[in-house]
C-alpha cells in the first residue's frame, strides 16, 4: 500500500515521501498514529501543490535575506559597556544587546539568535561580527563598543 508520510518514522522515511509499507503496517500503525495518509490522487496532488509552495516560500526568504544583508552592509551599531580604572573593561556585549541596539539605531529587527558571536565581545572599539540571516546568506555587522 502506498502512503504519505505526515512526519519522519525511522526506518520508512521522511514527512512529504511517499512510499510502499505493508498493509496492516499502514492501517494499524501509520494511520492510527496519524503518521500516514492513504496516497490517492487528491492527496498526491495536495502534497505536490504543498511542495511547490514551500518551493516558492524558500525562494521568497532567500531574497529578503539578500536584500536586509545588502541593506546591512554600511551598518555601524554603537554600543557602549561599563569601564572602570585603566579602561578596564566589565562583563561583555552580548548579542541580545546588539540586537536591542540595531532596534533603537535603525529601527529593524534582527534576532539575537542570527548573531553569529564567536567569543564575547570584551574590549572597547571597533569589532565585525557575523550575522547568520539565512542558511546561504551571512552579513557583517561593524559593531562599536565605547566607554560608558
Amino acid at each position: 500500500m502506498k502512503v504519505i508520510l505526515l512526519q519522519d518514522v525511522r526506518a520508512q522515511g521522511r514527512k512529504g515521501d511517499v512510499v510502499e509499507v505493508s498493509e496492516g503496517y499502514a492501517r494499524n500503525m501509520l494511520f492510527k498514529k496519524k503518521m500516514a495518509v492513504e496516497a490517492t490522487p487528491k492527496a498526491l496532488n495536495d502534497l505536490k501543490l504543498q511542495q511547490q509552495n514551500k518551493i516558492k516560500v524558500d525562494a521568497e526568504n532567500l531574497a529578503a535575506a539578500k536584500e536586509f544583508a545588502k541593506e546591512m552592509e554600511g551598518w555601524k551599531v554603537e554600543t557602549t559597556i561599563k569601564t572602570g580604572e585603566g579602561g578596564r573593561v566589565f562583563g561583555s556585549v552580548s548579542s541580545k544587546e546588539i540586537s536591542a541596539a540595531v532596534k533603537k539605531q535603525y529601527d529593524r529587527d534582527l534576532d539575537k539568535k542570527k548573531i553569529v558571536l564567536d567569543e564575547p565581545i570584551k574590549a572597547l572599539g571597533m569589532h565585525e561580527v557575523r550575522v547568520k540571516l539565512h542558511p546561504e546568506v551571512t552579513a557583517t555587522l561593524n559593531v562599536h563598543v565605547s566607554e560608558q
